[in-house]
């Protein structure tokens, strides 16, 4: 039910090779950056936001906010397909043009997609008395200003497939940094409908310059025989591959964004869904540096598993975990030490937060820890059935408890105690696979083959982020000693 850990390298046996670095020190230092950039953003933007704007046209952004990232819903894993194909051709020293020519029809679709939206926020916003033109203008530009993160995205994995990795994370650090500081420009008397006409110029830029580049590397081309029909045969040539990427993925997106439809339903506008906001705020950011650490130890894991070497795998995944805990011990700190004040900090008087909830907050940030760590592990050495497993019963049982949360009259508090033990108990079932599935195999031994599953992706028995033609030599942010494969999505 998983790839084939032996295909991870087709020389799996120590060379005279000299060690290389795991990652370059370039890499590591913009990874990181941009990791706690994200996660910067996010809080800066809470704070602004809670301080330029009323309480209800503040949860308001934050649900407009929410559905644009819901757009994700139609990404499937498209990008996954994208990297394997581009990373053969770059690998083999060839340029694929097909697969170029539906990249750009990807990441056109993607651009259609976020301003298609923002049209349709347009035009509900408007169409509601209570809202003016100018209003709904605003709203339809955060709309797209989200939504373009889509196919930033995709780019980011087009621009790893060939080696373009600093070029992005460096676009990315500047994305972050200007966006920073125009947020912070409104406290000083920036108008809210500038900052987001400069967010949104500043999109178009970022988006020019990854796109030329990568027409200059061959990863995007104009679409010889028409978007539609480019995009059309990327579906059909990849629907198997789709629907097992985007499974997990979909998954993944549900719990995170279910909260931003229910609480708004279940609980109201106003403080309710800006208390949900602070408190995903913090819980998604720590995910993405937990994301940022478990980069790192995809190589030596990979290595570890392709030799059934099971005491270097678990040191491997180990040290990932150690990496996390560094931040997450720094935040569960903070927030056992000094959570309202950090609250009040962010929010003034845009909501009070109820102390519950820092430590239900401990919970999630620990959960995710888990969570990441596990999935991370499961994902890069091809288990990707067991995952969307785990993920579509983690969806059912959200439903159903947020069905009983509602039905029992739970308060804000209530239901981020329900959705933190549902999202806790997912955590743990990843934890379990990731010991049942490859560090289980990694103890069978060299000489024991492993069951395998064919990569709908590659079509070779790979896990989908990786290429039997990845080398030990080859010049990348991640490195492997003796081993290919190692390039996450």
């Amino acid at each position: 039910m998983h790839a084939d850990a032996a295909a991870l390298s087709a020389d799996a046996t120590p060379t005279e090779r000299r060690p290389t670095r795991l990652i370059s020190i370039g890499f590591l230092l913009l990874r990181s950056s941009t990791a706690a950039g994200a996660f910067a953003m996010g809080l800066v933007q809470l704070l602004v936001f809670a301080r330029v704007l009323a309480p209800d046209r503040f949860s308001i952004y934050i649900i407009v906010g929410g559905i644009s990232y819901s757009l994700w819903l139609c990404d499937l894993g498209l990008a996954k397909v994208l990297f394997v194909q581009l990373r053969a051709a770059r690998l083999a020293g060839k340029t694929d043009r097909q697969a170029a020519s539906q990249a750009s029809a990807v990441i056109l679709f993607y651009v259609l997609l976020a301003v298609a939206g923002s049209l349709a926020c347009f035009a509900i916003m408007v169409s509601r008395p209570s809202f003016s033109i100018f209003d709904a203008t605003d709203f339809a530009l955060y709309f797209l200003y989200v939504a373009t993160n889509l196919a930033w995205f995709a780019l980011r994995s087009i621009s790893i497939s060939v080696d373009e990795y600093l070029f992005y994370e460096k676009l990315e650090l500047g994305r972050r940094t200007m966006n920073i500081a125009t947020m912070l420009a409104m406290l000083v008397g920036l108008p809210f409908t500038a900052f987001l006409v400069v967010s949104n110029v500043l999109w178009i830029a970022l988006l020019a310059a990854a796109t030329a580049k990568l027409l200059r590397h061959g990863a995007l081309a104009l679409p010889a025989r028409g978007f539609a029909r480019e995009l059309a045969d990327f579906f059909r040539s990849h629907k198997k591959a789709i629907t097992r990427s985007g499974t997990s993925a979909l998954s993944d997106l549900f719990t995170y964004m279910f909260p931003y439809y229910v609480v708004p339903v279940a609980f109201g506008l106003g403080a309710p869904v800006i208390i949900l906001e602070a408190t995903f705020r913090i819980f998604r950011g720590a995910s993405m540096i937990y994301i940022a650490a478990c980069d790192l130890a995809v190589p030596g894991q990979t290595r570890a598993l392709a030799a059934r070497d099971a005491s270097r795998l678990v040191r491997t995944t180990l040290l990932a975990a150690a990496l996390c805990f560094i931040p997450a011990a720094f935040a569960c700190g903070l927030l056992i030490f000094a959570a309202q004040p950090l609250f009040m900090f962010l929010l003034r008087s845009a909501a009070t937060v109820p102390p519950p909830v820092a430590t239900i907050l401990i919970v999630l940030l620990l959960a995710s820890l888990v969570h990441m760590v596990s999935q991370s592990l499961l994902l890069h050495t091809g288990y990707f059935r067991e995952i969307a497993r785990i993920g579509i019963v983690v969806a059912v049982a959200m439903i159903a408890a947020t069905a009983l949360a509602v039905m029992a009259k739970f308060d804000i508090v209530g239901f981020l105690a329900v959705y933190a033990g549902v999202y806790a108990a997912g955590a743990i079932c990843y934890s379990v696979a990731a010991l049942r599935g490859p560090i289980h195999l990694a103890h069978q031994g060299t000489g024991t083959a492993a069951p395998r599953e064919q990569s709908a992706i590659s079509g070779r028995f790979l896990p989908e982020h990786q290429s039997p033609a990845l080398s030990a030599s080859e010049p990348g942010p991640f490195k492997a000693q003796s081993t290919p494969g190692n390039l996450p999505s």
